[in-house]
C-alpha cells in the first residue's frame, strides 16, 4: 500500500494558541487538500515550548479530547486523513501536565503518546509520560509517535519497530545542530521504517531551533527538506518497504538493556566489590586503516605490517578492517580452508609486531576453535605486552551466515586508553550492540568492518542561524551512522571499514568522539573510498574528584535513559 504523508514546519508563538491552532488548521487542510493522508506537525505547535513553570503552563494546557483536538478531528473527518498534533496535555484525573502527541482520524482520536524521555525543558512544567511507546493500527499502516528527545535514545525506535510500526512520526523542537539531524536519519536507517519528521523553526526565549522538517525513507534516504519558514514537505509513503527486523537479532544478549548502569556515579558503580574498575583512562591516539585485505593472507599480513610501522610512534592503538587478515569469504573460499586458531601463525606474527612496536592492534580474521572446530568470524586485540583477547561476531550478516559460526559472548579489554569493546561490521548496524558494551563502562568500541551500502549521508548547508561553533555549510558526511553509534553512548569509535568497490564497500573509516553536539568534532575520517589510516585523539581523564568529569565516563545519554520502557527488547 502507497500513501502520500506531509510533515509541517511551523514557528508557533508562545502562549498565542488561538492564532496557533488557525494558523496550524490552515497547514494542515492545505496538506490534505492536496492529497496527504496523514500529516504531522511540530513538538507543541499549538502553544509554543519554552515555559518557565507549571504555571505559565497552566494557561495552555488542554485535556485530550478537548478544544484544541475537536479542531483537528474535523479536518480528518473533512479530508478523510490522519493528523499527528503536538500540544500541551493536562491529565484530567491526577492534574499532571505532559508534553503529549495525539493522533486523529477520520473516526475521531486514535492514540496519544506522552513524551516519554524529557530534554532539559520538561522537568520545568511537565511529567515524564506514562503510556509507554505504542504502535496504533490504521487503514494507511501502523503508525508511532515519538516526541524530539525520545528519538535521541535508540531504544525508542527500536521498541516501535519490533510492534511493527511501519511510520514513526517524529514531532520535535529539535535545535543546536544543522538538520535533518543525523540521529533521524539513523532511526529510519537502522529500524528499517519510515521517520515522518516534522520539526519547528525560528527563536523563542533565545532558543534557536533548527528546522529540517523532512521524511526520511527505510534506506536513510532523505526527500526534500524545508530549511528555513513555516511550510510542508510531502512524499510518498510505500509500507512494502517497511519489513520486519532482520532474524539477527539476538533478544537472549540483551538483558542488560532493562538496567542501567550509570544510574548511580559509574566511579563509584564500577568500583563495587573490588570487581571490574574502570581503567584509569588517559590522553591517547587511536588510528583506524582503510585497506582491501585480498585472498592472500601473506599479502595481508605484509600490508597490516607496513601500516604499523607508518602510524608506530604517533598511536596507542590501530584498528584494521574485518578479515584483514584472512580476506574475503565465500563458497567458492569458505572459511574453514583458511581459518586458524588464535595461537597460529598469522596472529603470533602481528602479536610480535604489537610488542615491538608498543601498541595495541585489532585485526579480523577467520578464527578456528581448536575445541570443536566451529569457525567464527572474529576481531582479535593483541597487546602491548602480545596478550590475544578474541571476539567472535555476534550478529553474522545475511552473507556469512552460512559460512560461520556465531559467537555468543560480548568482549571488554581493559588497556591504559581506558576501556574497549569490540564490534565488527553487522553488529554495529544493530543498536542495542553499542548500548550493551557502553553499559559495561566501555570508553572506545573498536570495529572492523566490512560494510557495504550507504550509511553516510551529505548536506547542502542550511540558512538557520545557529551558534557561531555549530557546523552550518555543505558537508558530504553530515550523516555517518557510525558518529550517531558514538554518541548516543558517549563513546570514541574506532570505526575500520574496509575498501572493496567491486563488492560495494566504499570506505568511510574514522574514529568518532563521544558528543556529537560538541563542536568542532572530535574526529578523524578517511578522506574518500582509497586506502589510508586516520588518527584521532582519545581523552578518557577525569578531572579529579568524586564523579566524573568526562562525558565518556559520565555518559549522560546513557544515564537518561528510561529502561522500564524497554522490556520489548530482550524477550521479542
Amino acid at each position: 500500500m502507497t500513501f502520500t504523508a506531509a510533515a509541517v514546519q511551523f514557528e508557533p508563538t508562545l502562549f498565542a494558541k488561538d492564532a496557533n491552532i488557525a494558523a496550524l488548521a490552515d497547514l494542515v487542510d492545505k496538506a490534505a487538500a492536496d492529497g496527504a493522508e496523514l500529516i504531522t506537525t511540530p513538538e507543541m505547535a499549538t502553544t509554543g515550548y519554552c515555559f518557565h513553570d507549571p504555571e505559565e503552563a497552566a494557561t495552555v494546557v488542554e485535556q485530550i479530547p478537548g478544544p484544541t483536538t475537536d479542531t483537528f478531528v474535523e479536518i480528518a473527518a473533512r479530508r478523510d486523513c490522519y493528523i499527528v498534533l503536538g500540544m500541551p496535555e493536562v491529565d484530567p484525573t491526577s492534574g499532571l501536565f505532559y508534553n503529549s502527541a495525539v493522533l486523529v482520524g477520520p473516526e475521531g482520536i486514535v492514540g496519544t503518546h506522552r513524551k516519554t524521555h524529557p530534554y532539559i525543558a520538561e522537568p520545568k512544567w511537565a511529567a515524564p509520560g506514562n503510556l509507554g511507546h505504542q504502535v496504533f493500527e490504521t487503514r494507511l499502516g501502523r503508525i508511532a509517535m515519538l516526541i524530539c528527545m525520545d528519538l535521541h535514545f535508540a531504544e525508542t525506535a527500536r521498541v516501535v519497530a519490533l510492534q511493527g510500526a511501519d511510520v514513526i512520526c517524529h514531532i520535535s523542537n529539535w535545535l543546536a545542530e544543522r538538520t535533518p539531524a543525523p540521529y533521524w536519519i539513523s532511526r529510519a536507517f537502522e529500524n528499517n521504517c519510515y521517520v515522518i519528521e516534522s520539526n519547528r523553526w525560528g527563536l523563542e526565549r533565545t532558543v534557536q531551533f533548527s528546522g529540517g522538517t523532512c521524511i526520511i525513507e527505510p534506506d536513510g534516504t532523505v526527500t526534500g527538506r524545508i530549511d528555513v519558514g513555516n511550510g510542508i514537505v510531502a512524499g510518498e509513503i510505500d509500507v512494502r518497504r517497511t519489513r520486519e527486523l532482520g532474524p539477527t537479532r539476538r533478544p537472549d544478549l540483551y538483558r542488560e538493556l532493562q538496567t542501567n548502569t550509570y544510574s548511580w556515579n559509574p566511579l563509584d558503580f564500577f568500583t563495587l566489590y573490588g570487581h571490574s574498575p574502570l581503567p584509569a583512562g588517559g590522553t591517547s591516539a587511536v588510528s583506524v586503516v582503510q585497506c582491501t585485505p585480498s585472498a592472500s593472507i601473506e599479502s595481508n599480513l605484509a600490508e597490516i605490517e607496513a601500516r604499523v610501522r607508518q602510524v608506530a610512534g604517533a598511536t596507542d592503538l590501530v584498528v584494521f578492517p574485518e578479515l584483514s587478515i584472512t580476506g574475503p569469504v565465500s563458497a567458492d573460499r569458505p572459511p574453514s580452508d583458511v581459518a586458524e586458531a588464535l595461537d597460529g601463525p598469522s596472529l603470533t606474527r602481528i602479536a610480535d609486531l604489537a610488542v615491538r612496536h608498543g601498541l595495541s592492534i585489532v585485526v579480523g580474521i577467520a578464527e578456528r576453535d581448536t575445541d570443536d572446530d566451529r569457525v567464527y568470524n572474529s576481531a582479535v586485540l593483541l597487546g602491548t605486552d602480545g596478550v590475544r583477547t578474541s571476539y567472535r561476531q555476534i550478529h553474522l550478516s545475511t552473507e556469512h551466515t552460512p559460512l560461520f559460526d556465531a559467537g555468543d559472548t560480548w568482549t571488554v579489554v581493559d588497556l591504559p586508553l581506558g576501556r574497549v569493546g569490540l564490534l565488527i561490521g553487522n553488529d554495529a548496524l544493530l543498536p542495542e550492540s553499542g548500548r550493551v558494551l557502553a553499559l559495561r563502562g566501555c570508553d572506545l568500541i573498536a570495529c572492523p568492518s566490512a560494510l557495504a551500502g550507504t550509511f553516510v549521508g551529505s548536506h547542502p548547508g542550511t540558512e538557520i542561524p545557529l551558534a557561531a561553533e555549530v557546523l552550518t555549510g555543505p558537508d558530504a558526511t553530515h550523516w555517518h551512522h557510525m558518529r550517531v553509534r558514538a554518541g548516543e553512548n558517549n563513546v570514541y569509535f574506532a570505526f575500520a571499514n574496509a575498501v572493496d568497490p567491486g563488492r560495494g564497500i566504499v570506505g568511510h573509516s574514522g574514529v568518532f568522539g563521544p558528543d556529537t553536539f560538541a563542536f568542532p568534532r572530535t574526529e578523524a575520517i578517511v578522506d574518500g573510498p582509497e586506502p589510508g589510516h586516520a588518527t584521532s585523539v582519545v581523552d578518557t581523564t577525569n578531572l579529579g574528584g568524586l564523579y566524573p568529569t568526562n562525558v565518556v565516563r559520565r555518559k549522560d545519554l546513557v544515564l537518561m535513559r528510561q529502561p522500564h520502557h524497554y522490556g520489548i527488547l530482550s524477550t521479542a
